[in-house]
């Protein structure tokens, strides 16, 4: 059995059910009952339940934020900015991110068993929002017995679901950490998506959703839609500093359509660890969630209502040389927030990495999210 569905049944980590009486009541106008959220804890909840900090991850992320990935074996996908020590200090702070609903590691999504037909749900399962997203891990923190979160982070993905938290439960979030992120997905980025998409939808193997129940995997269309997101992920600097036009173990081109090139090469593995992981119908959950999100549509088309006279401080930070959620998509959150009156700082951190930065060592962003989060911990009475 591959690692995605042994998880999305019986995951490595927490987990709570909510009973049929407690449903997660979906955007689209379904229901999600029973639900089940998977997460992960990190670091001790204080007397009074103050230090609390809820991670929310990107895409392709899971819960598995600090710790060893179950299924890969590898460190957990933010291990520069959670651990003892880190910014989000594990010892300082109880950590808590949960797998998305929707997601494929043990939260209710399209590869979890449906109870009222005992097979996967596959498409059966309403679309999600990132909305919904929140409104589940808002049932988790209640479940949790915490009032008050002192900080909310996350990047890309897990930016909207920062956002999100701010706008819907403005009185939970003493502090927030949008990262590389905006607030409604471009046209652009839902065009990649849609190549993604239909990139799983032509594999023969996909059958139209059911291919667990019918033993099969779309493994070359997931493998593909992978190989199109990443580089959206990377930039031009650092694709041309990293490979160039350098050939992969060879001294010529072999004039085929081998991988001739590093960037081909490595484009092919990225697909290739990606299907190991990951389930194909919750990256078309995950990625549609990402485009029906546009924050300001829920407030009139007004970015600012979304965040008038909300008490959060906030703590922006963009990347020079990120495409898919440019400096441009910070700022105009940075003006709603503004105009609606609330405590924001920017910053737009000088790097080449891309998108990715979020996700990586970068001296600029573990500094300010450092200071950020001290001074907000001297706010709250916590330092």
């Amino acid at each position: 059995m591959n690692g995605h569905r042994s998880e999305a049944d019986a995951p490595t980590s927490l987990v709570v059910t909510f009973p049929v009486d407690r449903p997660l009541i979906t955007d689209a106008g379904g229901t999600v009952s029973p639900l089940t959220v998977a997460y992960q804890t990190y670091g001790t909840l204080n007397a009074d339940r103050s230090n609390a900090i809820l991670v929310c991850h990107a895409l392709t992320g899971d819960q598995h934020v600090a710790n060893v990935h179950p299924v890969t074996g590898k460190p957990g996908w933010w291990r520069a900015m959670v651990g003892p020590g880190k910014p989000i200090d594990t010892d300082r702070f109880f950590v808590i991110c949960s797998n998305v609903v929707g997601g494929c590691l043990g939260s209710t999504g399209p590869a979890s068993i449906n109870p009222a037909t005992s097979k996967v749900f596959g498409l059966d399962l309403p679309v999600i929002t990132i909305r919904d997203m929140v409104r589940a891990q808002s049932m988790l923190i209640d479940h949790l017995g915490i009032d008050t979160l002192f900080c909310v982070a996350g990047g890309s993905m897990g930016g909207m679901q920062v956002l999100q938290w701010a706008a819907l439960y403005p009185d939970r979030v003493f502090s927030a950490m949008p990262i590389a992120t905006g607030a409604r997905h471009s046209s652009q980025n839902i065009a990649f998506h849609e190549v993604g998409r239909q990139a799983i939808m032509a594999d023969p193997d996909w059958r139209a959703g059911r291919y667990l129940d019918e033993g099969t995997r779309p493994e070359k269309g997931l493998s593909v839609a992978r190989m199109a997101a990443h580089i959206t992920y990377l930039s031009d600097q650092a694709l041309h500093a990293k490979f160039g036009r350098k050939l992969q173990d060879r001294a010529a081109p072999t004039f085929s359509f081998d991988a001739d090139f590093q960037i081909e090469s490595y484009l092919r593995y990225q697909g290739r660890s990606f299907v190991e992981r990951f389930d194909a119908n919750s990256y078309l959950y995950m990625t549609r969630a990402m485009d029906y999100f546009d924050l300001a549509a829920d407030y009139g088309g007004s970015l600012a209502q979304a965040f008038k006279g909300t008490r959060t401080r906030f703590c922006v930070a963009s990347f020079t040389s990120d495409w898919l959620f440019p400096t441009s998509a910070s700022r105009a959150i940075v003006h709603a927030l503004n105009a609606g009156s609330a405590s924001v700082s920017f910053v737009e951190i000088e790097t080449d990495k891309g998108h990715d930065a979020f996700l990586l060592d970068i001296p600029d962003l573990l500094a300010t999210s450092h200071g950020f989060i001290t001074a907000m911990a001297r706010a709250r009475g916590l330092a």
